[in-house]
Parts: C-alpha cells; structure tokens; sequence
C-alpha cells in the first residue's frame, strides 16, 4: 500500500444527513449503540492484527499476494521528515477533492475514484486474505506458479517494466477480492464498501512503519492540528466525506434492525483514524519486543488508550451532534497513556532511543520521497532502493507465501 498522504483523510466520526433534504425517522437507542459499537470493533480489528503482522512484515516474512520481484517486499518506513510533511500534503489533497466537488460534477468525479478504489480493493483484500486462505488448501493442491513480465530495451539495457510473480492461490485470492469488488462497483453496499475498507486499514498498519518514536510523536501531534482545523474550522472534510463514494471511511446503519441490509442512516468513521493511530500503536509492539521481556505492555496500553479515545469521540459526538475530529481525543490517549507507563517504569529513554529500523529492520528502505503516480511500480521500487546506502544483502526470492 501506498502512503497515507496519497490518500484522503476523513478525521471525523459523523451521522450523514439525507442528500435530499428529507427528515428520516430518528434512530433507536438499541440502533445508535449497535452502530457505534460495530464502529469501534471495526476499528479495532485492523489495528490489532495488523500490528501482529507489521512483525512478521518487519523480519522479512510479509504475506503478499502478486509480488513484486526485485522490490523489497519490506515495508515504507516513514521517516521525522516525511512525518512534518504529511499534514501538509493531506491538507492539499483534502482541499483539493472538495475544489473538484465544488466545480466539476460529483457523479463523474466518483466514477472515476470507483474505478480506481476498484482495483486497489482487489488488490488489498488479496493480500489481507491471503494468509488465512492458506489454510483451506489442502497440502497435495496443484500450486503453479506464474511470472507476468513486460520489460524495455534488449541486452544490458533491458528494463523490467512489470515484473511481477504469483501462483494459483494467489489467483483464486484475486477471483474472490473480484466478486467483492464488482458487488461494490454495482451496487456500492455498505457490507462491500467496509471489507475494502477493512482491508486497506490493516494493509496500512502492516506496511507503513515509524522508524521511531518520535517520528510518531510529530506525525500525530501535526495531524492532531490537521484534524481540529478541518473539521471545526471549515466544513471541507465533512463535506468531502458525504461527497467522497469510495472505501475510505467505515460505515455502520443505525436503522440496521429496522430495514436490515438495505438500511440508509449510517455513522461513520474514517480510515485514517484507524491507520494513524494503528502504525503507532504498531511500533510500540515492535518496541516491546526489542525489550525481550516476554511482555507486551506498551502494545496493550495503547490499544486500550485507544478504545478510551474513540469511545470518549463517539460519546461526545452523540451527546452535542455534531461531527468530531477523533484525533482530537486519540493523539493525546495513544502518545500520553504509554509515555506515562513509561515513567512509571524508567523507560522514557529506551522508548525514544529506540529505532525500529536498526532493531527489527535492518534492509528497510527509507522513504525519502513521496513517489509520484506516475510510472510503473517497477520503477518505483527501483527508484526507492537506489536511495538505500551502503551495499544490500541480496535476499532469495520468496513466492507467495500465502
């Protein structure tokens, strides 16, 4: 997954109103509980999971459907410098999409992004599923594998333009992510639109790493501002959220037990409350483990500090009806709860000396750049591993592990 910057962040959690105007029925009590208490367990999957796969990403071992050869297969990590600049660059992209709104037609303008989130859906879901359908393949399954190449030039000026590999489970993964993105490109359900956005999530948490943090220190603490601004400042990023039809909030009906599957009234919850907070959360993990004390006390912390700050979000949200930036409440949880533990336990200097990519990931390449949408990913990672200094252990090529 690319980084988050790419992206547009809906750092709020919100009721839509009918586009038409039309009053609805207000929701149940039994409803409104049922809808924010799927939120927060939605929420709190890919955080947690994603966590535990960010490890096994970190020591080489990340689960991939249609590799990439000749990449890292290892995850971005996002550096202090990278952390200053993310604000800013989400704030472009967020004013950006509400001036496309504003000036050209919102039907076409999601056409567009369906199509897009279409086939990054695809593609996210396989990777996120494709550890746990390996266990429904039986051992004596014909696994074939498969090479897709397009390359440039001829002799030593060949260039691998898509180069990528991949094997029969890995196609049937794909087939399955299809029926789940064509039901969303037809039909734009909700159940579809939250398995996309699911899968993004915890893709984000697993491939998108802080080096340190301090890094997540200054991450949060400027989208902390970048949230407060937006929301209560302006009604761009509410009005980008109700316009934006594409997987990147999670969205839950209050009027579930009225109208069922086809019900309307959703509250809502964007992807980059779960990410943001979820990559931090993720490299106290990995801190944890660097302490080799057999415990998981910081992870656990700021797991719980972060149910603490969505759910203190959602209730003020209830209470005074209004959108709220969750950041708002879950910067200071998630950053004070664990720097807190860590006083209690003489622990401030190892947790800010700590540098994930020298503990756990050696070979990491940095992202020293924000890379452009243009070009084939091929170039891409080249362009990010001739940043690297220094030589590089060359590592076996790993097919999908599955």
């Amino acid at each position: 997954m690319d980084s988050a910057a790419s992206e547009p962040h809906n750092g709020s959690t919100e009721t839509p109103s009918p586009a038409n105007g039309t009053a609805r029925p207000p929701s149940t009590p039994e409803g409104i509980a049922l809808a924010y208490g799927s939120l927060l367990l939605m929420a709190l999957l890919p955080i947690f999971f994603g966590a535990l796969r960010s490890v096994r990403c970190a020591r080489g071992k990340c689960p991939s459907a249609l590799q990439l050869k000749n990449s890292s297969e290892m995850p971005e990590t996002i550096t202090s410098r990278d952390a200053a600049r993310f604000p800013i660059i989400a704030s472009c992209t967020l004013l950006g999409l509400y001036l496309f709104f504003k000036i050209f037609s919102q039907e076409y303008i999601n056409l567009l992004l369906s199509m897009y989130f279409f086939v990054l859906g695809i593609l996210a879901l396989s990777h996120t599923i494709s550890p746990l359908m390996n266990k429904f393949f039986p051992a004596s399954f014909p696994n074939r594998q498969y090479q897709l190449l397009f390359t440039q030039g001829s002799g030593e000026n060949k260039e691998d333009i898509v180069n990528y590999e991949f094997d029969t489970k890995d196609l049937i993964c794909l087939g399955l992510s299809s029926i789940v993105g064509v039901w969303y490109l037809l039909r734009k359900h909700w159940i579809a639109n939250n398995l996309f956005g699911l899968a993004f999530s915890l893709n984000g948490v697993e491939l998108l790493h802080l080096n340190n943090v301090s890094t997540g220190c200054i991450l949060l603490g400027g989208l902390f501002i970048y949230d407060v601004f937006w929301v209560f400042g302006t009604n761009v990023m509410v009005t980008v959220a109700k316009s934006f039809e594409a997987p990147i909030k999670l969205v839950f009906p209050q009027d579930l037990l009225e109208k069922g599957l086809e019900a309307d009234n959703f509250a809502m919850l964007g992807l980059g409350d779960i990410v943001i907070p979820g990559i931090f959360i993720a490299l106290l993990l990995r801190f944890d483990i660097s302490l080799k004390k057999n415990t998981h006390t910081y992870f656990y912390t700021s797991f719980a500090a972060y149910i603490f700050g969505l759910g203190l979000t959602i209730s003020i949200m209830h209470i005074f009806k209004h959108a709220q930036p969750a950041l708002l409440y879950l910067v200071p949880a998630c950053i004070g709860f664990p720097i807190l533990v860590a006083l209690a336990k003489g622990e401030v200097t190892e947790m800010f000396s700590y540098e994930s990519s020298a503990e756990i990931l050696p070979h990491t390449p940095r992202l020293t750049h924000f890379p452009t949408v243009s070009g084939s990913p091929a170039s891409l990672a080249n362009s990010m591993q001739q940043k690297l200094a220094g030589p590089r252990r060359r590592r076996p090529q790993n097919h999908s592990t599955m």
